[in-house]
């Protein structure tokens, strides 16, 4: 199944979701006299010759720039996204009001009428039967900042990695009442890093923001190995240099708890902003700089499920998702395309 966009975006792999699903993933293209009825179509097949003609146009601008110029890239890196947040600070950022639909394991798991949601919990039988009511209350009134680290004595732990100005974590503690729950978020950018904690929705006993390079291995984590129950990168891993992407993802995978899942959604291969790109932009095959020196990868399905693999983990979910964004006023056409995947990590790990 493919489908849809940032920021509204629905997305499925089973039949069940379909039944109840809003009816946002669902508009299609029938007859393509009537692209410019609306303002986005989901699903969209791509033609051979549209495959063809989008190849093309990326082998013509992927010459790529001098190696020195590639250095500087990397190691300034760090300033160009505190500018980006700096120039931008909250006006640029949506909430992402998708995430609950595409990714319910951010969701609440913990309800007053002792349900719990199914296949969404954690792994033990605490979470899989639900908290009771006085559990709830019980937990709700401690703040879960004391112990070893930072969440320690959390049920459900969470870990945003690039979390920017917080407009995924903020919606996760708007929308997740579970009292179990703490949610981390770290960014590259110590100045994304101040504005999730300036924002008057933080709250310091169910989350903790800090500064860290995702690209550097022997960068601690405030959080011991195998206790996160869920990491999120959105739209984070392209932003990497490709050599460094596995080391990052397999230091991740070694914080999952057995069965905690990493939930990724980024830029797929021939997305419009690759194909947007002039040349003198590239700095290796499908790796390009935008003019605000931040970096950008597109990837296929088959080298996210490598890279995740490669890390000890199987896979749940890895679909593209394509859509047509149309430009009603000036009859533009233009697609999108996105790969979101879940991996796991196994319950009982191979000896």
């Amino acid at each position: 199944h493919d489908c849809s966009s940032e920021p509204g975006v629905i997305l499925s792999d089973s039949s069940a979701a379909d039944t109840k699903r809003p009816q946002f993933g669902t508009r299609f293209l029938t007859d393509p006299r009537q692209v410019f009825q609306h303002n986005a179509w989901d699903n969209v097949e791509w033609t051979e010759e549209q495959e063809t003609a989008a190849k093309k146009k990326v082998s013509e601008n992927s010459q790529p720039l001098p190696t020195e110029k590639q250095e500087e890239y990397d190691s300034r890196a760090n300033e160009y996204w505190n500018d980006f947040y700096t120039i931008h600070e909250n006006r640029f950022f949506k909430d992402r009001h998708w995430l609950f639909t595409e990714f319910p394991e951010l969701a609440p798991r913990c309800s007053l009428n002792h349900e719990s949601h199914p296949g969404v919990c954690g792994t033990d039988d605490v979470q899989q039967n639900g908290l009771d009511e006085e559990q709830c209350s019980e937990a709700a009134s401690l703040p879960h900042t004391d112990g070893d680290f930072p969440g320690s004595s959390a049920t459900y732990r969470i870990l945003e990695v690039g979390c920017g100005v917080g407009n995924t974590v903020f919606p996760i503690l708007k929308t997740n009442n579970d009292p179990g729950l703490f949610v981390y978020c770290c960014d590259f950018s110590s100045t994304a890093v101040e504005l999730v904690k300036t924002n008057p929705e933080y709250d310091p006993g169910r989350c903790f923001a800090f500064v860290h390079d995702l690209s550097d291995v022997e960068a601690n984590y405030p959080i011991p190995s195998g206790s996160l129950d869920v990491i999120v990168l959105i739209f984070v891993l392209s932003a990497l240099h490709p050599n460094k992407m596995q080391a990052s993802i397999s230091r991740l995978a070694s914080l999952l708890k057995p069965g905690g899942v990493i939930l990724l959604r980024d830029y797929g291969r021939y997305d419009m902003a690759q194909l947007r790109f002039k040349k003198g932009r590239c700095l290796s095959e499908n790796f390009y700089v935008r003019g605000d020196g931040t970096r950008v990868y597109f990837f296929t399905q088959d080298e996210l499920h490598e890279l995740f693999v490669g890390a000890g983990l199987e896979k749940v979910q890895n679909l593209v998702d394509r859509r047509l964004q149309v430009n009603r006023g000036k009859q533009l056409t233009m697609y999108r395309v996105w790969i979101q995947c879940k991996y796991r990590r196994a319950l009982v790990q191979p000896s």
